[in-house]
């Protein structure tokens, strides 16, 4: 096998539920896409440190990080390896503070996410949900 071994930036996401609400998704400043809260992990972080800092910091929420629903690997459009893995995550409140990374948020039930959002990350908030 010569196939090359993955070199990837590593992303932390979380498919964040708040039960009366659906499931949160932000609006990229960067490019107008839509995405799960999340992003990259600092070296000495935890996985779970690093998603609540990461979903704190992009929506002002705290959350309680559960148990990981999806990983995925892929190469992104600019030729750069991509790998992310994606956590059912819980809040109580729907009170979105955004950072400037992010231009609009919305809570979307399970039924809209794929008009939002790519298919990995539908796919990983269609199995988190399997778990409520």
């Amino acid at each position: 096998m010569d196939e090359p071994f993955l070199e990837a930036t590593i992303s932390i996401r979380g498919v964040v539920r708040e039960p009366d609400a659906g499931v949160l998704v932000l609006r990229r400043a960067s490019d107008g896409g839509w995405e799960l809260p999340g992003g990259r992990i600092h070296r000495a972080e935890s996985v779970t440190d690093c998603l609540r800092r990461e979903i704190e910091e992009e929506a002002g929420l705290r959350v309680s990080v559960e148990t990981p629903v999806h990983a995925v690997p892929w190469e992104n459009t600019d030729g750069d390896d991509r790998f992310a893995v994606y956590y059912r995550c819980r809040t109580t409140s729907t009170d979105v503070q955004l950072s400037e990374e992010h231009t609009e948020a919305t809570w979307v039930d399970e039924s809209a996410v794929g008009e939002r959002l790519s298919e990995p990350q539908t796919k990983a908030t269609r199995r988190a949900l399997d778990g409520y």
